[in-house]
């Protein structure tokens, strides 16, 4: 049945304020709270722990502090404003981002001898975002060649030797196409000894990193006929009209590049060892 009466008013709290009773809140800079006892409404521009005052700057940027405590109303709700926990540094990191211990407060090592090449500007800035941590301790510059077709001249100015080796990272490095015969065609010169050519089977840098990263399922299959990275930025509908495009696409991907674990296995190994070949020690 209804109670016609309606409910006990004893049975509630009936002695609360229309507004609520007060709750602690944190002082945080940059909220907008009002003092009750003033009607000062203004922005928390300042909090001093060791005299526990409040400074409210109002919207002529005029200026008062207050007590930290209650008679202050957030949002419409009475608050008791406190001194906001503080914030410790978040804690260092103790891997690179190529998965190796981090070295703390490690001065970079003075550039050796011995280069890793790799073909174009946006391979040089994947292996410098996962591995350059790494590189500097080591001490190893990694140089952009525009391309494997120069291999042979870049080598034949560079003059690689026992304690000057040369580690190579090759695009599309698979059985039958340009790029393997170019290497071959190095190996036999009286330096090859001294150079380490590798390579993953990604036609372009861009596939070394995980689809899924950029909420593909899969590289975009291109057509033979299209420039690989014009007709990816086309299929996956990114502007693609010229250089400058393509650079923002490739930034975009890089900026989901975090650590090696956004990078296929094919590509991490091949560095990893390009690493190894340039800071080995020689007798």
């Amino acid at each position: 049945m209804t109670d016609r009466y309606g409910p006990d008013v004893l049975s509630t709290d009936w002695r609360a304020p229309k507004r609520g009773r007060a709750v602690e809140a944190p002082a945080e800079i940059g909220a907008v709270v009002e003092e009750v006892s003033t009607d000062w409404v203004g922005e928390i521009v300042a909090v001093d722990r060791d005299l526990h005052t409040v400074t409210l700057e109002d919207r002529r940027d005029r200026r008062r502090t207050f007590p930290l405590g209650a008679g202050f109303l957030l949002e419409g709700k009475p608050v008791i404003l406190t001194a906001p926990v503080r914030r410790t540094a978040p804690a260092r990191p103790t891997r690179t981002a190529s998965g190796s211990i981090a070295v703390r407060d490690a001065k970079a090592r003075v550039a050796r001898a011995s280069r890793i090449f790799v073909e174009g500007r946006h391979d040089a800035e994947l292996v410098e975002k996962v591995w350059g941590d790494d590189l500097r301790i080591e001490g190893v510059v990694v140089e952009y060649l525009d391309g494997i077709d120069d291999l042979s001249e870049q080598l034949r100015d560079f003059r690689p030797g026992p304690n000057r080796r040369v580690g190579v990272l090759v695009d599309h490095l698979v059985k039958g196409s340009k790029e393997s015969r170019i290497a071959d065609a190095v190996r036999r010169t009286p330096v090859g000894k001294h150079v380490l050519i590798v390579g993953h089977p990604f036609i372009d840098i861009w596939a070394a990193v995980k689809p899924e990263r950029l909420g593909l399922d899969a590289w975009p299959d291109v057509p033979r006929h299209l420039e690989w990275k014009k007709g990816v930025c086309q299929q996956l509908g990114w502007p693609h009209r010229d250089q400058a495009d393509i650079a923002r696409a490739w930034k975009h991907i890089l900026s989901k590049v975090h650590s090696f674990g956004d990078c296929e296995p094919a590509l991490l190994g091949r560095v990893e060892e390009l690493i190894d070949f340039v800071t080995e020690e020689q007798p």
